[in-house]
C-alpha cells in the first residue's frame, strides 16, 4: 500500500494512527500542500485523487481510496483486530458520534480551503482567522469533553475511532494556540495517546517530510 498524504494534515494524522493501530504500514507518498502553490493541485496528483485532497491510500491492486472516513471504514472491515469500534451497536454509536463532531463540524471549518477564503477573498486578518480557528475548535471540544469518559481512553481502557479523530485534533488546537485548560478529559487522552506506540509513530513531527 501506499499513503499519500502531508505530514501536518489533520486528517492524514487520524488516518496514519488507524493504520498504525492495525499494524500496518503503508509506503509513506508525500504530497506537499504549499510548496509550489501545492502539490495536491497538479496534474500527477489530480489523476490519484481527483478532488486533489490529501489522505488517499493507494491499495496493493493498484485501487485508491480517498477521504480519510472512508478509509478507515475499510481498514475496520477488512482488517478487524484490533477493533476500532466496540461491539454494542449503542456503544459503536456513541464512538462515531465524537468522530463525526471533530470529522465533520470542527475539521472543515478550519482546513487550508476555507482559511484561504478568509485571508483572500474576504480580506480577514490574522487575527481574525485565529478568532475563527479557536471558535470552532473550542466549541466542538465543549461536547466532546461532555460526551467522553473519567478514565481511560475517550472510550475506555484501549484507543478507538473516537481517540483517533481526537489526538490530531488535539494537534491542531496547539498548534493554533487554542487553550486547551478547559478541557482536562481531552488533555488526559491526549496524554495517555503519546506514550502509544501507534500515536507516537502517527505523530506529525515523525513524519519523512515534517519540516
Amino acid at each position: 500500500m501506499k499513503l499519500y498524504g502531508y505530514w501536518r494534515s489533520t486528517s492524514s494524522y487520524r488516518l496514519r494512527i488507524a493504520l498504525a493501530l492495525k499494524g500496518l504500514t503503508p509506503e509513506p507518498m508525500p504530497v506537499h500542500l504549499v510548496r509550489n502553490g501545492g502539490e495536491h493541485r497538479g496534474e500527477a496528483y489530480r489523476r490519484i485523487n481527483p478532488q486533489g485532497r490529501v489522505p488517499s491510500l493507494a491499495l496493493d491492486d493498484g485501487s485508491v481510496l480517498i477521504q480519510s472516513p472512508a478509509i478507515i471504514e475499510y481498514l475496520e472491515e477488512v482488517y478487524p483486530e484490533p477493533p476500532l469500534l466496540p461491539a454494542d451497536p449503542v456503544a459503536r454509536a456513541r464512538v462515531r458520534g465524537v468522530a463525526a463532531i471533530i470529522g465533520c463540524d470542527i475539521h472543515p471549518l478550519y482546513n487550508v480551503g476555507p482559511l484561504n477564503h478568509l485571508r483572500r477573498d474576504l480580506g480577514r486578518s490574522e487575527e481574525e482567522v485565529g478568532a475563527w480557528i479557536g471558535r470552532w475548535i473550542s466549541e466542538g471540544f465543549a461536547a466532546v469533553e461532555a460526551l467522553i469518559g473519567d478514565d481511560g481512553y475517550c472510550f475506555g481502557p484501549i484507543p478507538r475511532l473516537a481517540d483517533v479523530y481526537l489526538v490530531p485534533q488535539v494537534y491542531a488546537a496547539e498548534r493554533f494556540a487554542v487553550p486547551l485548560a478547559p478541557f482536562p478529559r481531552i488533555t488526559r487522552v491526549a496524554a495517555l495517546a503519546a506514550a502509544h506506540p501507534a500515536f507516537a509513530m502517527a505523530h506529525p513531527a515523525r513524519q519523512p517530510d515534517a519540516e
